[in-house]
């Protein structure tokens, strides 16, 4: 039996299918056409040009309310559009459904590339860094009204100036983000 998972597993791995179109990456123009392709698509479906970080606000809202609290006086929240997305749940949220197929297809794209690890934590100063950097994108994305899609190629691809500030903004945040990481937590 394990001959015969290690001779399938032999197959698929030397197949010319799986090497060019799962374990090998997409050349970059590929990979941005097929976004602007998607970005279009999105544009032309929902009406709305393709964003992720604000869902994750009505994901943490309607997790609050799971557990008995309200949001329903919060800013964010008050709008009879926000009740509205909010009275119909998760399964009714396009928005949702989108960022489920982005999680699963970026683990399925790992998992057929070979290329999901588990790797042992270096240090407490790794994780330390990992949180705090995660906090302070979420907590960027919210106070931008838009991650680095919805701020930055949503922006830029409607032709908005915000999304070249945003452009400019993101490459010294980059910078800036990568000397303090090296010479704090490597």
């Amino acid at each position: 039996m394990a001959d015969d998972k290690k001779k399938f597993f032999d197959r698929v791995k030397s197949n010319e299918y799986y090497v060019r179109w799962g374990k090998n990456a997409f050349p970059y123009v590929t990979a941005a056409l097929l976004l602007s392709l998607f970005q279009i698509v999105t544009l032309a479906v929902t009406g709305n040009p393709w964003g992720v970080s604000g869902t994750f606000a009505y994901w943490g809202a309607w997790i609050f309310k799971a557990v008995g609290g309200s949001v329903d006086k919060w800013y964010y929240f008050a709008s009879t559009g926000a009740q509205a997305t909010l009275e119909k749940g998760i399964l009714n949220h396009p928005e949702s459904w989108r960022n489920i197929g982005i999680i699963t297809g970026a683990l399925a794209a790992t998992l057929i590339a070979s290329g999901f690890k588990i790797k042992k934590i270096k240090s407490k100063k790794q994780v330390v860094a990992a949180v705090i950097g995660g906090l302070m994108m979420g907590y960027g994305a919210r106070l931008a009204l838009g991650c680095n899609i919805g701020a930055f190629y949503s922006g830029i691809s409607s032709l908005a100036l915000s999304g070249w500030v945003f452009a400019v903004s993101l490459f010294i945040g980059a910078i800036i983000g990568s000397k303090l990481l090296v010479k704090y937590f490597m």
